[in-house]
């Protein structure tokens, strides 16, 4: 396992980060036995960071994470965990926040301390405000924080001037081949390494869009440079071929996602790919870029929606059709978000309410999206199909 050096503290991080949103799951829930034993495995074979959140999975990553790392684990790893600024309205609810976290973990400190999603300057304000950043100072002085951050999804602008406005410890940034330039971009990602801030990124497969979900002929701009590599392995060395990267996170859900990572994790050095490899990345940057039509990574801030609707589901089916020319998506639409679910999730159930874009990472305009989608993906005859096809299966609505 490659590691690279932390220059504010000395830290020899990793180059892969263990994102704890993605774990593996069983009936609906997180599978622990699997996710433990992941997490012990990554651990052995040199994976010192692990990144989760208050709000993952409704607190049972960081449950889950506090389990894995007991019984010594804890003190060979750096824990990652977040404030989730939209539910503190005044200092006490970010202390009872950081205390639950604790006794989640099964720690009396944290190692990398996160401002959650952070999206404009305004939002950092408000909780400079309230306190927030001198009662960090503090835990910090005590020794219950040992770094300072913040994760992001905003503009450029935003993101350098929120770098300017605190001595960061650290911070992420959402990074990858199809987000060179959206959200902080690779000038934010420059001007962070240049102020002497560490920056982990996050979402370097984009949610697996950039695994799953490519065009053929992306897969053979690839393979004609090298036939052996995969999809994952361009992703993840493009990122790691930035030297301003300190940790790449990746939600790993399966043993075998978490092997392919680590043996790539093994070798990945910092500017060593060539301009022939750079140039198969604008070839396929082009490609997707003409093919994707909404730009959702699936990270789920956008849920629970209170009318049920499955955003991420019904955006992936709706690109999956575009992206892939995928003749079967409107099926596993009908499949797995209406007529075969227990609770049906699809589009057209949507309120309009708006709760989900205020949380949304990439700014999208969901409500509008899901009236495409449900006009698109449904269709005047998809709701007495439904009706037909689950009472014939004798599928009752919960």
């Amino acid at each position: 396992m490659k590691t690279r050096t932390n220059t504010k503290n000395g830290d020899e991080l990793s180059i892969l980060g263990f994102g704890c949103m993605r774990l593996p799951t069983k009936n609906g829930s997180i599978d622990e036995t699997r996710s433990v034993q992941m997490i012990h495995d990554a651990i052995e074979k040199g994976v010192n960071y692990f990144d989760t959140a208050y709000i993952y999975q409704n607190g049972k990553s960081e449950l889950l994470l506090g389990r894995a790392l007991a019984g010594g684990y804890r003190g060979r790893v750096k824990i990652a965990t977040k404030l989730p600024p939209f539910m503190v309205g005044k200092l006490d609810h970010a202390k009872k926040i950081f205390a639950t976290e604790l006794e989640r973990l099964q720690t009396d400190h944290i190692d990398y301390y996160l401002l959650h999603m952070l999206t404009d300057k305004p939002g950092y304000d408000r909780l400079v405000s309230l306190g927030v950043l001198e009662w960090m100072e503090e835990l910090k002085a005590q020794g219950k924080i040992r770094n300072i951050g913040f994760s992001f999804h905003g503009s450029r602008t935003d993101f350098e001037m929120i770098l300017k406005a605190y001595p960061w410890d650290f911070c992420q940034i959402q990074y990858n081949y199809m987000d060179e330039n959206n959200q902080a971009t690779k000038k934010g990602l420059q001007t962070a390494a240049a102020m002497g801030i560490p920056v982990m990124v996050m979402e370097p497969l984009r949610g697996g869009k950039l695994v799953t979900h490519l065009p053929e002929l992306v897969t053979k701009a690839f393979q004609s440079c090298d036939k052996g590599r995969t999809p994952v392995e361009w992703a993840l060395r493009w990122v790691w071929n930035h030297p301003e990267v300190n940790v790449v996170l990746s939600g790993m859900s399966d043993e075998e996602q978490m092997e392919e990572n680590i043996r790539i994790a093994g070798e990945a050095e910092p500017n060593s790919l060539s301009q022939e490899e750079m140039n198969v990345f604008e070839t396929v940057k082009k490609e997707i870029t003409e093919k994707t039509k909404i730009p959702c990574t699936g990270c789920g801030y956008c849920m629970p929606c209170p009318a049920g609707v499955n955003i991420p589901g019904c955006f992936s089916c709706y690109n999956d059709k575009y992206l892939m020319q995928d003749k079967s998506a409107r099926r596993r639409y009908f499949q797995s978000l209406g007529a075969l679910s227990a609770k049906p999730a699809v589009a057209s159930q949507c309120k309009q309410c708006g709760k989900c874009e205020s949380h949304c990472p990439q700014k999208i305009a969901i409500r509008k999206e899901l009236k495409t989608v449900s006009h698109e993906m449904e269709g005047v005859l998809y709701k007495p199909l439904v009706t037909v096809a689950r009472k014939i299966m004798r599928i009752k609505s919960n």
